[in-house]
């Protein structure tokens, strides 16, 4: 493999990586606050792919508008469906949990069908990014290094957010101990609601982003779905940097693993997440909260 060809194939492996890690930390960050594993977190993605296309598709407003309405719009629907719904199964069991959200995810599929239809939807890249530059002769879309540079910033902003704001320091409270939280002042059932929606905006800005790549399908949560269960688990349910490290292997690994045995990304996750849990049953940065 020439460089050239090498750099290429390692900048589509970090763009896909940061459209990753941006749908499984916010998978993160409602498991590691909330406790809930959240089946419809890619029926969020995918209706962030769709309001993006009907933004700066169907409406033909420029996509920066889209890159903000779209994440907010699906904040507001996550927080409807944790007020109405999950608030009042906390101390159910796991189970009731994990039917309530699947719920969901058949829910919001049929709703994007009545809406949308079956077809697929594209969504224009933004003229600002829609070019390309040369990387060692080579053409790279300019759109893909946009998402690479932005999931850095949204990671950094995510950990001062968590870290270094008073905001921060009652959710990582409240992830370790809600109880003692809840004795101490903290409004734990508005924390959570806000945590919910902070996670559903992140599942809609990872849709959005991927809009423009892949399109808006009504089966695209069930495939991202899947693979951002698999960053988590490898990375460690509940860690900020888990998230991060199983999205960049995951990433390199659905890369570079066709070139060699054609079509085995699955299979190569799949064998991810299988040596990771032989190794370290709670992957690679276990963390009872949200913690760097």
């Amino acid at each position: 493999m020439s460089t050239s060809s090498f750099v290429i194939h390692l900048l589509n492996a970090i763009s896909f990586a940061m459209l990753l890690f941006l749908v499984s930390v916010g998978l993160n960050l409602i498991f590691g606050v909330l406790g809930v594993i959240n089946f419809a977190h890619g029926a969020l993605y995918m209706v962030g792919a769709y309001a993006a296309f009907q933004v700066a598709g169907a409406w033909d407003v420029p996509f920066g508008v889209a890159l903000v309405v779209a994440p907010l719009a699906v904040a507001v629907i996550g927080t409807v469906i944790e007020v109405l719904f999950l608030r009042r199964i906390y101390a159910r069991d796991i189970a009731v949990q994990l039917l309530m959200t699947f719920a969901f995810v058949l829910i919001l599929d049929d709703l994007v069908r009545l809406i949308w239809g079956t077809g697929i939807k594209a969504t224009p890249r933004p003229e600002l990014l829609s070019g390309a530059v040369s990387i060692f002769g080579r053409e790279y879309p300019i759109y893909g290094l946009f998402i690479i540079v932005l999931g850095p910033l949204v990671a950094a902003a995510l950990w001062y957010f968590i870290e270094r704001t008073s905001f921060g320091q009652r959710v990582r409270a409240a992830s370790t101990d809600r109880h003692m939280a809840s004795a101490l002042g903290v409004n734990v059932p508005v924390l959570f609601s806000a945590v919910f929606a902070l996670g559903s905006l992140l599942a809609g800005l990872g849709g959005t982003l991927a809009a423009p790549l892949r399109s808006a399908t009504p089966s695209m949560g069930e495939n991202i779905i899947i693979l951002t269960f698999i960053v988590v688990v490898v990375g460690g349910l509940g860690s900020f940097p888990g998230a991060l490290t199983g999205a960049l292997m995951l990433g390199l690994l659905n890369e570079f693993a066709p070139l060699l045995v054609p079509r085995s990304e699955m299979a190569v996750a799949y064998a991810l997440m299988a040596i990771v849990l032989l190794i370290r049953p709670r992957g690679l940065f276990p963390s009872p909260a949200l913690t760097t």
